[in-house]
């Protein structure tokens, strides 16, 4: 079992940059770990996804924009956000997936605006 902890969100102005992290509690070398965001009223949904060998995968919405990492030496995965827009607002959630185990951070929240 592993806790995360997201940080890094706040208010930025539209075509700013973010950087989230999410820090881990213990060894994220084997799990799937990801970006997920949650807008007021909406769903939430896949952001992006990085796998234990570093391959990732982005939502079409924020490819180009947005990079994930991984450090695992430091237990630590980053969202890289640039080119922010007013619809990039939202609730950012950290997962952890190994087997059957899907762990979740408490959210960070993300604001663009003028």
């Amino acid at each position: 079992q592993v806790q995360l902890v997201e940080s890094g969100g706040g208010l930025v102005q539209p075509g700013g940059s973010l950087r989230l992290s999410c820090a881990a509690s213990g060894s994220i070398s084997m799990y799937l770990m990801g970006w997920y965001r949650q807008a007021p009223g909406e769903q939430r949904e896949l952001v992006a996804v990085i796998g234990r060998g570093g391959s990732t995968s982005y939502a079409d919405s924020v490819k180009g924009r947005f990079t994930i990492s991984r450090d695992n030496a430091k237990n630590t995965v980053y969202l890289q956000m640039n080119s922010l827009k007013l619809e990039d607002t939202a609730v950012y959630y950290c997962n952890g997936k190994r087997g059957i185990g899907d762990y979740w951070g408490q959210g960070t929240q993300v604001t663009v605006s003028s």
